[in-house]
């Protein structure tokens, strides 16, 4: 269980956004505890299906840190701290990208399949998703760390383009003609299948 990374306890109100939380963090610190409660969870799942979750704790504890370092610099301007938080987290992945690429090449090695339900209970999906696992990480080990990050903030963050483009500081023509050139060399790869769903079956 990930615990915050300050010692305080949250009392923001919960309709409060994460820019009027962070607000307040440079005169109230403890405020900040809210955000971490907010978006901890979140963050963990994203970077647990990149890296494990042997080194996810760590990644995201060290996000969290950081961000609270970085608070004062946060444009007000933006409501949602999400982008902002999943370009951390991103930059600090990179850090770890061979065990990233070590755990896609290990993915795409398996040949193990759950047998857990029939084949009646499951979704056509959720059926296509398990076929593609192994090639879908082969592919992902074979990208660049730039391309890697980009489709896994829109595929697995479930991030809007401009949410990406702001968490990866780069321009939003930049975000689209890369996506474009990724896209093509997955569904080479996958057979044609979709891979820039969002959901949790279809990139599984």
């Amino acid at each position: 269980m990930l615990t915050a990374p300050l010692d305080t306890p949250a009392a923001s109100p919960e309709d409060a956004s994460d820019a009027a939380l962070l607000r307040q963090s440079l005169s109230q610190p403890e405020r900040f505890a809210a955000l971490f409660d907010r978006h901890s969870d979140e963050i963990y799942r994203y970077v647990a299906r990149r890296l494990g979750p042997e080194t996810a704790e760590d990644v995201v504890a060290e996000t969290f840190l950081t961000a609270f370092r970085k608070r004062g610099r946060y444009d007000l301007a933006r409501p949602d701290s999400r982008p902002w938080l999943y370009g951390i987290a991103t930059n600090l992945v990179r850090a770890h990208r061979r065990t990233e690429v070590r755990r896609n090449r290990a993915l795409a090695r398996s040949t193990e399949r759950e047998a857990a339900e029939s084949f009646d209970e499951r979704s056509a999906a959720r059926v296509t998703a398990e076929q593609l696992q192994p090639r879908l990480a082969a592919v992902l080990a074979q990208l660049s760390a730039a391309d890697r990050d980009l489709l896994l903030l829109i595929a697995w963050a479930d991030l809007t383009y401009e949410e990406a483009a702001q968490a990866l500081g780069v321009p939003m023509g930049t975000v689209r003609s890369r996506l474009h050139r990724v896209r093509k060399k997955l569904r080479r790869a996958l057979g044609g299948g979709n891979p820039m769903a969002t959901n949790e079956e279809s990139l599984a």
